[in-house]
């Protein structure tokens, strides 16, 4: 079996990864935005610029950890598991986007929990 190169083993990660990031970050959004409304209309007050920027910033966080895929998607891809690997590397999009959500719901939580209207 002969050993892809990196440009071959690179172009497929991208390929793979890339559309599922627009999965990662929508169902990453759907938990901030039910945390944002289930505090409602007490978390109308983080609609402020420097909070605004935290939420910017937790999301490119977001997705910088979501290219730690490629480490390990592109390390696969160069050993002889190369076909086993791409048949299963969905467990990996799987388990990373559980992760992200549950970091995502406690990140949420903690921020919209201060705002939570007393009347609740």
């Amino acid at each position: 079996m002969e050993t892809p190169g990196y440009r071959e083993v690179a172009s497929d990660a991208m390929r793979y990864w890339e559309i599922k990031r627009i999965f990662y970050n929508l169902a990453l959004a759907v938990v901030v935005l039910i945390h944002f409304f289930a505090a409602w209309p007490g978390s109308k007050e983080i609609l402020q610029v420097d909070a605004l920027l935290g939420l910017f910033l937790l999301a490119v966080l977001a997705n910088v950890a979501y290219c730690a895929a490629y480490i390990v998607d592109i390390f696969a891809q160069m050993t002889g598991y190369r076909e086993l690997w791409r048949n299963f590397r969905w467990v990996l999009f799987a388990v990373g986007l559980l992760f992200a959500a549950i970091l995502t719901h406690f990140f949420s939580s903690r921020i919209f929990s201060a705002h939570m209207d007393p009347r609740r």
